[in-house]
């Protein structure tokens, strides 16, 4: 399973990246192969100032060897060895009025001293961040991400719908972080699920990204916006930001475990402001957006 999963993402990063340099039409992204000295390594893929994408990355890992103390402690194991590996992307486009957008699909393994697999699991999602919010464009992304659901099972979208929503929540604001999408962990072998049909679900999510959102892209890139809209995105990055430094499971692992700083802070939008005790005009769009953050949404 790990060399079928590994295969499968080495593909969709290269399918992911050819069409987001299509859709930007000048930037192109930067490869940065890395090792792992503990065991493993990545491909990092970084595309920076181009016409439609201010910074994104889709990377991809494949690492193993001896479980770092965190996972030991999680797993109530003295010792033990692990292999993981995933695709990760976060996309922050120019213009305010395209959302920005976060997908990751992932497999972990665990052994023990004689090798053998003792637990092993998919997980993964993907969720979208507008600055300001066309109705149509979360019914799209949210209706992509439950045809993929629906093909393997009717009760998926709605489950990791919720997961999602209670996921991405900055409870120190009291407020969503986007308006959502799907998460999923921890989906093990069962009685009504083989391996081989959680690798298929995930496989299925992970192919539905470009629909989810590049019809998007197309539709609002061309929008004219001002510095008044500029300032506002920067600030909703701002809380972008707060999420994954402080609740961010990922993010705080790769901090706790010598991950590679570089690849883990990828996910970071280039340029953000925080003004102090910052509130939209009364009756404006940005209002509309901080009104609708504050409590999820059945959007299909």
């Amino acid at each position: 399973m790990k060399e079928q999963f590994y295969a499968y993402i080495q593909n969709l990063q290269d399918t992911i990246t050819s069409k987001l340099e299509e859709v930007d039409g000048k930037a192109r992204f930067r490869e940065d192969i890395w090792e792992r000295a503990e065991g493993g390594g990545g491909r990092t893929r970084v595309i920076e100032n181009g016409e439609v994408f201010e910074k994104g990355g889709v990377n991809i890992s494949a690492v193993h060897g001896e479980l770092p103390e965190l996972l030991r402690k999680q797993f109530g194991v003295a010792h033990g060895n692990f292999f993981a590996c995933g695709l990760s992307l976060v996309i922050h486009p120019k213009s305010p009025f395209v959302p920005t957008v976060h997908a990751n699909w992932r497999y972990f393994e665990m052994y023990n001293g004689d090798g053998e697999i003792v637990t092993q699991w998919f997980g993964g999602g993907q969720d979208l961040t507008p600055y300001y919010l066309f109705d149509e464009d979360a019914v799209h992304f949210h209706s992509v991400c439950k045809k993929a659901c629906d093909a393997h099972n009717n009760e998926f979208y709605t489950k990791f719908k919720k997961t999602c929503d209670e996921y991405f929540w900055n409870s120190h604001r009291d407020e969503a972080r986007g308006v959502g999408g799907l998460f999923f962990d921890y989906l093990k072998e069962t009685e009504e699920f083989s391996i081989q049909n959680r690798f298929d679900f995930v496989a299925e999510v992970g192919n539905s990204f470009l629909n989810s959102y590049v019809p998007i892209v197309e539709k609002r890139k061309k929008i004219t916006y001002t510095q008044e809209h500029k300032d506002w995105q920067e600030v909703r990055r701002g809380r972008y930001v707060e999420f994954n430094l402080v609740h961010d499971r990922g993010t705080l692992f790769g901090l706790k475990t010598n991950g590679r700083i570089e690849s883990i802070l990828m996910s970071l939008p280039p340029v953000v402001q925080w003004k102090y005790d910052y509130h939209p005009s009364e009756g404006s769009e940005e209002e509309r957006l901080t009104k609708i953050l504050k409590e999820p949404k059945d959007w299909v």
